[in-house]
This record gives C-alpha cells, structure tokens and sequence, in this order.
C-alpha cells in the first residue's frame, strides 16, 4: 500500500474543477477534493493523508478524520502542511513508499530527499480524473455483464403470453 500526501490547498488551488468551487467556497472545495480523493483511493489501494494548514488559526489543535483509506488532517497552530508531510515522511519515507503531492518546489525537493517520490498537483489531477474514467468504464462493465433480463428467467412459453399481452392481442 503507498502513503500518498497531499497538500490540501496546494492541490484545491491548482486543479481547475476546485479553483472553480473555491470562489464561491473553500468547505465545498475541500468536500470535492475529499469525495475525488475518497474513489482514487479505493480504486487505487492507497492510503491518502489529505493534509490542511491551520497554521494562521490561533489555538487550533491538531485533528485527524479517517474515512476508509484517506486520512484528512488540519495542522495545529504553528505547523505548516509543508512541515507536517516533511515530519511523516522522515518517519516513513525510507520503510514504506511514499509519494508527496505539491506543486511547492522546495517542498518536492525536501520530501525527495527524505525517500520520497513527488509529484506535481496537475500531474496527481491528471492521474485522478484517468482513474475516474477507469472507474466509470468498470461500473459501465459490470453492470452490463450483471444485468438480470426477464427473458433470461422465464421460459419462452410464458415470454410469448406476455408479448401477446403488451400488444393487447
């Protein structure tokens, strides 16, 4: 299982759907990105940590949510997204595969050489709406191949009567 972190507003800010929502409001921008990250994740197998500065909110506390595989978290006061990721990946980064999702340059760097792989908020946007698609072609597959058709379960005599009856003869 890959440990994949994501800089929550870094990505709300550089995907376009999500820049979108985040004009009219950021909760909303970050429900979306949560239910995308949510499918991706348990399509994929990863473990997703969503992470959220609220470095600026004077007494925030730290706090976790998990739902399923995607961990969301909201730094404490004083602790950036970037220095929260930097922490987990020292701990993890050389044991577990690791991936960091930023577009913040000198973060990519850090994590890199902590053990982990990087990559850019556009290129993980890239990689999410490819796998919705791989998603929705295996919902289409599935239900096509699992259709239950009356004709299937009733023998042929009875499907006559009913035809004859659909056409009111």
């Amino acid at each position: 299982m890959k440990n994949v972190f994501v800089d929550g507003y870094n990505v709300i800010n550089s995907w376009p759907e999500l820049k979108k929502i985040k004009e009219y409001s950021f909760e909303a921008a970050r429900i979306k990105l949560i239910e995308m990250l949510q499918n991706y994740a348990a399509f994929k197998g990863d473990k997703i940590f969503i992470v959220f500065d609220a470095h600026m909110v004077k007494g925030s506390l730290e706090k976790r949510e998990r739902l399923d595989n995607v961990i969301i978290v909201f730094t404490k006061e004083g602790e950036t997204a970037d220095s929260f990721i930097e922490k987990y990946v020292n701990l993890i980064g050389r044991k577990a595969e690791v991936c960091v999702v930023t577009s913040d340059f000198l973060e990519q760097q850090v994590t890199f050489q902590r053990g982990a792989t990087r990559m850019s908020s556009l290129e993980f946007y890239n990689e999410v709406i490819s796998t919705r698609r791989k998603i929705n072609v295996k919902v289409r597959k599935d239900t096509s191949v699992n259709k239950n058709l009356l004709k299937d379960r009733v023998n042929e005599e009875v499907l006559d009567k009913l035809e004859k009856i659909r056409r009111g003869d």
